[in-house]
């Protein structure tokens, strides 16, 4: 295992000395492990004690390795070395990670872009093998994703239920299916641990091991770990992380996550599930911001950010400087302590981090719109090829019917301890470069900014989006496609779904009365090219 450290500064420090011998004495650490139920408060004791199941996966899953590489060598035989994973929020991120971090190959398909589907339809269909992931089996998304490839497979001569391996929990309604219908292979993982926190659950390890990541040695790193965490000590970097996130006073709610060298791909989008979905709530939490090392948020000096560097442990530049916190550890290390101190910063906070109780009302918000099939709602006004659309907090802003007076209005009603949220539902493979118009906007703003690609945000930070505290904007990119994908016995395209969801979420972000502004693009290649152009000019 690669060495694990810790280091702060600042409010970083302070939070620890605030709080660590309290968490000490109440021996929060052992009764974490020991799987204590009563640490959150008595409202969360009965969520809290199904949900714990996460302190315990490197022995619960340890019986799953043999069978992942049984079935992973039946596949190679086979002449089957393409893995697809569908799977949405904690059933993705996770694979996606360790994938990457070991230098695998993972298709992960948590997208209902008809684009991004069609071309994974498109990729290797013969070599391929598609992993199923979800708790429940329910998931809209996933569900779509696995009907439309089992009809891929029929088309194209080859026996579906033999390329499709399924994840979910015991006795889901998807286990009871797929067992029935004779699917290859089907894993169940820990019914008692929630998808944020089960990286080392079948739903981490089952499309990891399958893509060929040496699975067994993340659970025996994830051992170790444990073991390093199950002290009621001051040193413990995991009571003194979770002060960090949640024991800042005034509290730094945004916690700006960089990489300086972890050697782990995509911590930071892994832990940003993790940290939203566990604490946005109740008017709470913390809000977590992927940034990449040149962020101007590392130079805000902002009373309400707290930066955390990944950084390597053979790194002597590790050390933290200003209000922040440096750490160092190998990917299982890490994931173990981040969950180990999100549910500390949650008890810090006076909340229970294994709910999710406003993820729902955008699932519920889009099924209205599928089932209903309202007209489209007309533009405000049309610049170039794109379509804006903001409601009545934009006619009332009075804006020239350009798309920048209309950014420039949204960014108007950010508060001082604001933030904005770019959620762009597009083809996140094909359009990679959206993700750069953060850093321009945190400059022309002085304010952190988050992006996401939809509809898989909204299994993440969209909890943090409604339940947190009301400060930030919204911006929604949309676009038309040329392609649509049919769903096989469902009465809507994936097309049609993708537009019920951006629709159905800024519904509900504006029946909190948080302003949303829309823009569609009419032409996905030239509304692209319109919006980073302003994007650019906005932030010079």
């Amino acid at each position: 295992m690669s060495t694990l450290s810790y280091d702060a500064a600042g409010a970083a420090a302070d939070a620890k000395s605030r709080h660590i011998d309290e968490l000490v004495q109440d021996r929060v650490a052992t009764r974490i492990l020991a799987k204590d139920a009563t640490l959150w408060g008595p409202e969360a004791e009965s969520e809290s004690a199904i949900r714990l199941g996460w302190v315990e996966t490197p022995t619960v899953s340890r019986p799953l390795v043999a069978e992942i590489l049984a079935l992973r060598a039946e596949l190679q035989d086979e002449g089957i070395s393409h893995v697809v994973l569908c799977g949405m929020g904690g059933s993705s991120l996770a694979p996606e990670v360790i994938t990457a971090t070991a230098g695998v190959e993972l298709t992960v398909l948590d997208s209902t872009d008809p684009e991004q589907v069609a071309a994974a339809l498109a990729d290797r269909l013969q070599e391929t093998v598609v992993v199923v992931s979800s708790k429940s089996g329910s998931t809209v998304e996933t569900d779509s994703q696995r009907r439309t490839f089992e009809a891929a497979f029929e088309a194209a001569g080859i026996d579906a239920k033999r390329r499709v391996v399924i994840v979910t929990d015991p006795g889901s309604p998807l286990d009871v299916s797929a067992r029935a219908a004779g699917y290859r292979a089907v894993f169940n993982a820990d019914p008692n641990v929630g998808g944020r926190f089960s990286a080392l659950t079948a739903f981490g390890l089952v499309p990891s091991g399958l893509a060929g990541v040496d699975v067994e040695a993340l659970l025996d790193e994830a051992e170790e770990t444990l073991e390093i965490l199950n002290e009621d000590d001051s040193d413990n970097i995991g009571l003194a992380l979770g002060a960090a996130l949640g024991g800042t006073s005034p509290l730094r709610n945004k916690i700006v996550i960089v990489d300086n060298g972890s050697g782990i791909v995509g911590f930071a989008d892994w832990a940003e599930q993790l940290i939203a979905e566990s604490t946005g709530k109740i008017g709470r939490g913390l809000l977590p911001v992927v940034a990449p090392t040149d962020a101007p948020e590392l130079t805000l000096d902002a009373p309400d950010v707290l930066v955390v560097r990944l950084v390597s442990s053979e790194d002597d530049d590790a050390a933290a400087t200003g209000d922040e916190v440096a750490i160092a550890g190998g990917l299982a290390a890490q994931m173990v302590v981040w969950e180990f101190a999100v549910a500390v910063a949650g008890r810090l906070l006076g909340i229970n981090p294994f709910d999710q109780p406003d993820v729902e009302a955008a699932k519920v918000a889009a099924r209205g719109l599928l089932d209903a099939q309202p007209a489209p709602v007309p533009a405000d006004f049309t610049d170039g090829v794109i379509e804006v659309r903001g409601g009545q907090w934009l006619a009332d802003a009075e804006v020239n019917e350009t798309v920048e007076s209309a950014l420039k209005a949204l960014l108007g009603r950010l508060g001082d301890d604001g933030y904005v949220s770019v959620q762009a539902y597009l083809d996140r493979i094909a359009y990679p470069q959206l993700a750069d118009v953060r850093n321009p906007l945190v400059a022309a703003t002085g304010r952190p900014v988050t992006f996401g690609w939809g509809p898989r945000f909204l299994h993440s930070t969209g909890q943090f989006h409604k339940g947190g505290p009301a400060q930030g904007v919204f911006l929604q990119i949309t676009a038309a496609s040329s392609t649509d994908v049919t769903i096989p016995e469902r009465p809507f395209t994936f097309g049609e779904l993708i537009t019920a969801q951006a629709a159905g979420d800024a519904q509900v972000l504006t029946e909190h009365g948080l302003p949303v502004l829309r823009l569609h693009f009419t032409d996905r290649a030239a509304g692209v090219a319109q919006f980073l152009d302003l994007i650019s000019r906005l932030g010079a």
